[in-house]
């Protein structure tokens, strides 16, 4: 009896021996997969993208080789950086401005609680603004001018309630569309594409030339990215009791709160994206996503001396049905592709959807303000 008793305990040491080996096994395996970036099975990956886009082909050709671990292109895990812009890159451009410059129309010409209080200045602004969507060229100067309107718009705003301000803003509508909010106004491919490169270990960050307080408000709860990893153009904060008082003289104490302090400090666009890059990230990234010249730059900068195998992507904003392209300035960005280098990516040819089957291009949509605001004459 006591022998059946040992062998009957020797039996359940070892299949719990037996179990303890498989889960120690499978933990082993994820470890190493993860340890190695060969997370995914690019046969299966952008789904949203059709499989006869070069783009596409290019990128999971660029994936296998860079997560193969001794293989000549391998890259580890720490150095796999992209950089991706926001308007007309990730999130729409054209319906039918950039988010920043409609949030400013809206707090300037819109807002109850303060467009009485707007300046001649931040109401020039908008009115350029506006004339430049009807004539659907960008104004001239108009970086800095937003840039200083939206800064003195905000003034004395505390930071957090800025950005519920853009939280709240970003659900309304998307005019020109429906079924859709300004908050998910992002391409579905390229979230898709992010999701990838982080499913092989890459470190993904947003620089872009909106604000990047406003960006914060875009991109929160909709990039699975840290705030960290948010970097836009500048405005002043200092703190509520600072005054006029520099920041090496100010002391913050308990009860002080960090306010908007009304002006504007740098655009990040063109080559202040690349001195962004270098001073926030500290490395080159092998990535690089945008869709204009403003992004040409840091561009440039990825695929060019990089020690790793580097490639740089520009959508081309032609497709004129479920987007509101542009066909002379989705050929010149294909031109400029050809000419620097870069990976063209179709809007119109490479992705199977843009926002989502259940949301249609409506030009009748919300787009009144935009087109039939009147603008003072004399002014």
């Amino acid at each position: 009896m006591e022998e059946k008793k040992k062998i009957v305990m020797w039996r359940t040491i070892a299949i719990c021996a037996i179990f303890l080996f498989v889960i120690v096994g499978a933990a082993y395996a994820v470890r190493l997969s993860n340890s190695t970036g060969q997370k995914s099975d690019s046969s299966k990956a952008l789904t949203l993208w059709n499989d006869s886009s070069q783009a596409k082909q290019q990128l999971t050709s660029y994936m296998e080789a860079i997560t193969k671990e001794g293989g000549p292109d391998y890259i580890p895990v720490e150095r796999r950086i992209a950089v991706f812009d926001l308007d007309g890159t990730l999130v729409s451009e054209t319906n039918p401005i950039y988010f920043d410059h409609s949030l400013l129309l809206y707090r300037v010409l819109q807002d109850p609680e303060y467009k009485d209080k707007a300046s001649d200045f931040e109401k020039e602004t908008c009115y350029q603004i506006l004339e430049g969507i009807r004539a659907g060229e960008y104004p001239k100067g108009m970086d800095m001018m937003h840039g200083q309107a939206v800064a003195s718009a905000f003034s004395g705003m505390s930071v957090d309630d800025f950005l519920e301000y853009v939280l709240k803003y970003r659900e309304e509508a998307a005019p020109g569309y429906d079924g859709l909010t300004r908050a998910d106004s992002y391409y579905k491919p390229m979230l898709e594409l992010i999701d990838y490169l982080q499913q092989n270990d890459f470190t993904v960050y947003v620089v872009s030339g909106t604000d990047r307080l406003i960006l914060r408000g875009i991109v929160q709860d909709k990039l699975n990215i840290p705030m960290s990893q948010v970097i836009g153009s500048d405005e002043t904060i200092i703190a509520s009791d600072q005054g006029d008082a520099d920041g090496l003289e100010f002391q913050f104490e308990a009860g002080d709160e960090l306010i908007l302090g009304g002006e504007f400090v740098t655009k990040n666009l063109k080559m202040n994206k690349v001195a962004v890059i270098a001073q926030e990230i500290g490395v080159q990234p092998v990535l690089s996503f945008g869709n204009s010249t403003g992004d040409s730059s840091m561009a440039d900068y990825v695929v060019n001396d990089n020690e790793y195998k580097s490639l740089a992507f520009m959508n081309c904003c032609d497709d004129l049905e479920r987007e509101y392209g542009n066909e002379a300035k989705a050929q010149k960005m294909a031109d400029l592709c050809k000419e620097h280098g870069w990976i063209a990516i179709s809007m119109k040819n490479d992705w199977t959807t843009i926002y989502g089957e259940n949301v249609k291009k409506n030009p009748d949509a919300g787009l009144d303000f935009y087109y039939n605001y009147e603008i003072p004459a004399n002014r």
